[in-house]
């Protein structure tokens, strides 16, 4: 069943919520008692509000006397408040209160576990508190949240997590729901943990949405990738739950050596990294920094992942009668893939044109393509007539590039490993708003290209609205053809891997990589 660990039998269970209920009744008939008369019970409450007010304070300047945990919690608030990403709010926290070695890798392991587990972890805590999460504070339920994954998920002591926890709650202002917090805690740790996970996903019969739960999914994602594995709602893919478990591992960084300045190989060497299954330009990098390493300070070398470079690749390999080496790349920020192609550009003479439309992530794309053969537009893609200093190269089989490249703004569903709160943010809608981008980005490249040249589309999603259904509608639309862009990388053809033809759909847990898809279209006469 899903990814709780195993913990032994240990009590009884319980409802969690009536210690805090009973602890409320007795505070109010001790304060009842004060004081003697009614003026005189009134000026004990202001003195205790006051004192209360003054003694949260001064917890909150102290913290809960766990500095990892207090920075953890720190983040999970202003993920929640502020809509931040965990992967740039945790490294900014940990270097600010100099958090390095076992005790950042704890507090990453607790922030991104609490994050991506949030879903089963509200299920479980709505049934030890007997009461739906949206009826708990906003603050608490991130403790509860907290606590709950180092019960759960960890080999934390179980006395240890419902302390600290409870003390998160007393420094964070909420003194007052301790008891309540320290009821559902202690109700989980007398359970074990797949005992609570088969008690609340028993309560789902959809297989799809039982599925999204154990692996803590939101039901719309789980059905998207169903559905891109070929799976039905009555009959999941035998690899959903593959697919889905993969959101939760984490990531080796990938480098991409420059084509034209560094092998595969050499980078491996250099950097005592493994060479990449599927890219000859891919190296894994186990554990280290990687904007330590000379390659990648030197320009030498990027961060990206092996799916990314495939896409590259494909526009790269596809056959191009008289190729004039004029390539475009539509949607270029923030420069990763332009620099690979404009790397490549060198050795053929080529220049990349680079389209953005945000100066910021524009800025990004010149940086990354410092000393390349590339020219950075800031602009629309959908209207490249408007876009100035970008003029439609002519050649005598027509007007328009060779080669173009659309890797279009998307949902990011693939990359759900790397952002563990984006599962929760994203939502039908999102997909719904950027489909008709998609096509019309889409529309757009093809038209920019001259007749024999193609077009590679590509997405970080699995999503089949945002992918196959894009390529073929447009397709339909257009008169483009599109061709099998699985023939141009026989190694992964011949792995096994690969079901998706004519189009590449990459997954975590076939390939390693993100679950990037791309097609191929080439423009007809």
């Amino acid at each position: 069943m899903g990814g709780f660990r195993s913990r032994s039998e240990s009590g009884r269970t319980g409802s969690g919520d009536k210690g805090h209920d009973k602890g409320q009744d007795n505070r109010k008939r001790q304060g009842g008692n004060r004081g003697g008369g009614r003026g005189g019970n009134k000026g004990y409450e202001r003195r205790s509000e006051s004192h209360r007010r003054e003694h949260d304070n001064a917890r909150r300047r102290i913290g809960s006397g766990d500095r990892v945990r207090d920075i953890v919690f720190e983040v999970l608030r202003k993920v929640s408040t502020d809509a931040a990403f965990a992967n740039i709010a945790l490294p900014a926290a940990l270097r600010e209160q100099k958090i390095h070695g076992r005790d950042a890798a704890f507090a990453t392991e607790l922030t991104y576990g609490t994050l991506r587990m949030q879903g089963l972890l509200d299920a479980v805590i709505a049934e030890a508190a007997g009461r739906p999460v949206d009826k708990i504070d906003a603050v608490v339920l991130d403790a509860l949240r907290l606590g709950a994954y180092q019960i759960l998920r960890t080999r934390v002591d179980d006395h240890a997590a419902v302390d600290t926890t409870v003390e998160l709650v007393k420094a964070n202002g909420e003194a007052k729901a301790s008891g309540f917090t320290n009821g559902v805690l202690r109700t989980l740790t007398r359970t074990p943990a797949e005992t609570w996970e088969s008690r609340v996903t028993a309560k789902v019969t959809d297989p799809v949405a039982r599925l999204a739960l154990q692996t803590s999914h939101p039901t719309w994602i789980a059905e998207a990738f169903n559905a891109a594995l070929g799976g039905t709602p009555d009959a999941p893919a035998t690899e959903l739950a593959d697919a889905l478990a993969a959101d939760d591992a984490r990531p080796v960084v990938h480098l991409a050596a420059r084509p034209g300045q560094m092998s595969g190989e050499e980078l491996a060497l250099v950097t005592g990294g493994d060479e990449g299954r599927w890219s000859p330009y891919a190296v894994y990098l186990p554990e280290g920094d990687p904007g330590d390493l000379d390659p990648v300070r030197d320009g030498l070398a990027g961060v990206q992942d092996e799916g990314s470079q495939l896409i590259a690749l494909a526009m790269l390999r596809a056959e191009v009668a008289d190729d004039h080496g004029r390539w475009l790349d539509l949607c270029s920020g923030p420069g990763g893939k332009t620099a690979f192609l404009a790397s490549w550009a060198m050795g053929d003479r080529a220049t990349v044109d680079a389209v953005e439309p945000a100066a910021h992530r524009a800025k990004l794309v010149r940086t990354a393509t410092s000393g390349l053969p590339a020219r950075v537009h800031e602009g629309d893609g959908r209207r490249l007539a408007e876009i100035r200093g970008l003029d439609m190269p002519v050649s005598p089989e027509g007007d328009g590039f060779d080669r173009v490249l659309v890797d279009a703004p998307c949902t990011g569903l693939g990359a759900l490993r790397r952002r563990p709160e984006a599962r929760w943010r994203k939502t039908p809608a999102d997909v719904a708003e950027l489909v008709p981008l998609q096509k019309d980005l889409l529309r757009s490249a093809l038209k920019a290209t001259r007749p024999g040249g193609i077009v590679v589309y590509s997405t970080c999603s699995p999503h089949p609205a945002e992918t196959r259904d894009v390529v073929r509608a447009v397709a339909d639309q257009t008169g483009a053809v599109i061709e099998d862009a699985t023939a141009l990388f026989p190694d992964l053809v011949e792995s096994g891997t690969l079901d998706s033809a004519p189009f590449v759909q990459l997954w975590p847990h076939r390939h390693g990589t993100d679950a990037m898809f791309f097609a191929m279209l080439r423009v007809t006469a």
